[in-house]
């Protein structure tokens, strides 16, 4: 891919070390090299960084998601963004492929903090010029930023993968009420019907109590945004077994997997579960089951498209056309 310099300088590409490995990929589908960065952590936790080359007047996109451990991830990026910005870099993109706090969008309850806000401010007042963000949420998050930004979704990767397996009589299943508009979008994509599963959130853990929609016969692929402790997949799993369905598959963006998810994912006896490398899935969490579709190559040409001015709604489009 060609890189040339935009007004704002040559492109360069930082990683923090919250997904070094997506980071490669997004560097190697742009032709460059990760620009090197010394990260230190001092025995009372604090973190020391410098940068082993001159970013001076150059587009800069730091990679780094803000997944587990999910503070410190945090805190890494607002210093990498300062870092870069004290270097009299000419343009700071915050390349954040999970948003991580983004459930806490609203207040839904007295005296709650609105999370998601407060991380957006924060990575705005670190110098910031721009973000860039995989499946938010919620997608009103966008509006706490304060600066231009792309949010980039990775469904029509995961649907072009299910368009390839043709699986018969197939019906697209909403983990919750909440997706169901993208439910929808994805099931038109498939040219499969959609059905959704009505739960009940309880504190951190939920309850599946039924499934709206004809699912008897039928192959289900359960879709979401992210699988933390895999309470709601699984349990979705139950419900459309006892409904009728036959194969089920979960299909998803981010494998957070918090403790016990494996487990979970296990006894559900999903067919496939189908997700994406916005966070780093280690081999104790990679089931034989599982297909891991990269976002990188996808990042890499929105990082192009902005980097060169060209539209980035076009250029996904183009790109999951050519995928």
């Amino acid at each position: 891919m060609q890189t040339n310099s935009s007004i704002y300088g040559t492109l360069a590409v930082l990683s923090g070390s919250g997904n070094p490995a997506l980071a490669q990929v997004i560097a190697a589908e742009l032709g460059i090299e990760l620009r090197p960065v010394n990260i230190t952590v001092f025995s009372n936790e604090n973190i020391f960084m410098q940068l082993e080359e001159s970013v001076r007047s150059q587009d800069v996109f730091i990679i780094q998601p803000t997944c587990s451990p999910v503070n410190y991830n945090i805190m890494e990026l607002l210093i990498m963004i300062d870092t870069v910005k004290r270097a009299s870099a000419g343009r700071i993109t915050a390349v954040v492929p999970f948003y991580s706090y983004a459930r806490s969008d609203k207040k839904d309850q007295p005296r709650v903090p609105i999370t998601a806000r407060l991380i957006a401010d924060l990575i705005c007042a670190a110098g910031a010029d721009r973000f860039m963000v995989v499946d938010l949420h919620a997608g009103q998050i966008q509006g706490f930023f304060n600066i231009p930004g792309d949010e980039i979704t990775a469904f029509p990767l995961i649907c072009r993968y299910l368009l390839l397996k043709q699986i018969p009589n197939l019906v697209v299943v909403a983990a919750d009420l909440g997706f169901a508009k993208k439910a929808r979008n994805i099931a038109e994509i498939l040219h499969a019907p959609v059905a959704f599963i009505e739960k009940r959130r309880r504190g951190t853990s939920t309850e599946c109590l039924s499934v709206i929609g004809d699912v008897a016969g039928m192959n289900a692929v359960i879709v979401d945004d992210e699988v933390d402790r895999g309470g709601t997949v699984a349990g979705a799993a139950r419900i459309l077994r006892e409904a009728g369905a036959l194969d089920v598959y979960a299909a998803f963006v981010h494998a957070t997997f918090s403790e016990g998810a494996v487990q979970r994912l296990v006894e559900a006896n999903f067919k496939e579960i189908i997700c994406t490398d916005t966070e780093p899935i280690p081999p104790v969490k990679t089931l034989p089951n599982m297909t891991v579709i990269s976002v990188g190559p996808m990042i890499a040409q929105v990082i192009h498209a902005v980097h060169t001015g060209l539209s980035v709604g076009e250029t996904l489009t183009q790109y999951a056309s050519t995928y």
